[in-house]
């Protein structure tokens, strides 16, 4: 499908023109989606790390310990409530409700079924997402901006240093990996030819673009762990160094909203995730190919939670194998790995559908894309040449000498570098041996000074 035949497709009047209490009921529906996606997900966190760790994992509040998220959500409501007292109150108190409501806000715009495929609730014939827009894309960006805000005051808010470096620390990650995340919408955006939700996955109907932009989908994998502060990226968090981070000074109700935006924002990403490269709600290959009926009535539901949930898994399973890693990591990671990546494949992604649109045959693109690979290799080549040329040759010059007094203060030498030799101080025999010596010796010289 090209981008015209994709824009001429999109048909978004079907949206806005539900009943008053139909809109309230599928904006219900979609608020206790993600609360029962959350509640599930914590308890199913826990168990799988305990599995990972052989553990038992949760198994007294109610059969199996599926009840455990609810205990937690119940204890935290009944802890007292503490203000630090040198805390901006007001501030304090909205910085949680400006975390967890950008998070329940993307929701709105994810597709749960086809747009054309209505089903029936109470009489009424709709679609199964609460709306959709031509920029529902940038909707759910700006929903994850907002997001920042409400870390970031709580950091600066509570009136202490470890919530403010938490906060910084996540002000600046998320909008490091913002960067990369919009350069892998932008891959979708070129394919789909809209930056609709419903539009992006009727362009999805032959083929998932997990296939066609593999490159993009593995950059969002990796932006979506960073956006959500999740393990290996929970700097802002990092109880070694920051005690909790942002959240330290937060008890009670407000503590678990922070936890709660948290989960919600696992599982926007996830759907996010779902919709752009998984194909949505379609049914997966083999069961679309055998059964007509897959993708048409409440059917997609199920495939598009089943996608949710593996996503889910995705960050659990992170979280049981990777340590944390440390904070320059995390940003080099971050400007220096998947900014460049994500711009060098939007540009090789624009150049691939501009020939398309030309007519070009596949074999052509696929051969210039081939020499311009082959040509960005050859020079790639040619700059490790020069490179590690200057490289032996300062091999060959010798390493500098190392000055532990250059800063004005001691500091140990880094690998490869060797302190200066210091002089040994003599023992007190020795001492006791070369005194007697050098009196004699300053004595014959005063006399011979003195004409004696």
């Amino acid at each position: 499908m090209t981008p015209t035949t994709a824009l001429a497709a999109e048909d978004l009047s079907v949206f806005g023109t539900d009943p008053w209490w139909l809109v309230v009921v599928k904006a219900v529906f979609c608020f206790a989606f993600l609360m029962v996606t959350v509640l599930v997900a914590i308890v199913w966190e826990r168990k799988v790390v305990a599995w990972m760790q052989r553990r038992i994992g949760p198994n007294r509040h109610g059969p199996w310990g599926m009840l455990q998220s609810l205990a937690d959500g119940i204890k935290l409501m009944l802890k007292e409530d503490v203000v630090v007292k040198r805390a901006d109150k007001f501030v304090y108190v909205l910085a949680p409700v400006v975390g967890a409501v950008p998070a329940f806000m993307a929701i709105a715009v994810i597709p749960f079924g086809p747009a054309g495929d209505e089903i029936s609730i109470f009489g009424t014939r709709t679609t199964m997402q609460l709306t959709d827009l031509p920029i529902a894309m940038l909707y759910i960006l700006a929903c994850a901006s907002v997001g920042i805000y409400g870390i970031v005051l709580a950091g600066w808010s509570s009136g202490s240093t470890y919530p403010l470096l938490g906060g910084l620390r996540s002000c600046a990650q998320m909008i490091s990996y913002e960067i990369a995340m919009g350069a892998a919408f932008a891959s979708v955006f070129l394919y789909s030819g809209s930056m609709s939700t419903s539009a992006i996955v009727d362009a999805q109907h032959d083929r998932w673009f997990i296939v066609l932009l593999p490159v993009s989908f593995l950059i969002y994998i990796v932006t979506m762990v960073g956006e959500t502060n999740r393990a290996p990226f929970d700097m802002p968090e990092s109880e070694g160094d920051l005690v909790g981070g942002f959240n330290t000074e937060y008890s009670s109700i407000k503590f678990a909203m922070f936890m709660l935006a948290e989960y919600v924002n696992m599982v926007t990403v996830s759907a996010v995730s779902a919709t752009l490269f998984l194909g949505g709600w379609r049914a997966p290959w083999p069961v679309s190919t055998f059964w007509e009926g897959a993708n048409h009535g409440w059917w997609p539901i199920l495939w598009f939670v089943v996608k949710v949930q593996l996503l889910l898994f995705f960050f659990i399973w992170l979280r049981g194998t990777l340590p944390r890693v440390r904070y320059d990591q995390l940003m080099k990671l971050g400007w220096k790995v998947l900014i460049p990546v994500s711009v060098v494949w939007l540009m090789l992604v624009a150049t691939v559908r501009a020939l398309q649109n030309r007519h070009y045959d596949f074999t052509t693109i696929l051969l210039y894309v081939a020499a311009a690979v082959v040509a960005i290799l050859l020079v790639s080549f040619v700059a490790d040449l020069f490179r590690g040329r200057d490289a032996r040759a300062d091999e060959d010059a010798g390493p500098p000498e190392f000055d532990p007094m250059a800063g004005g203060f001691p500091v140990p030498p880094l690998p490869g570098q060797t302190l200066p030799p210091v002089q040994r101080r003599r023992s007190r025999r020795e001492r006791e041996l070369v005194a007697p010596g050098v009196s004699k010796q300053a004595e014959s010289d005063g006399k011979e000074e003195s004409g004696v």
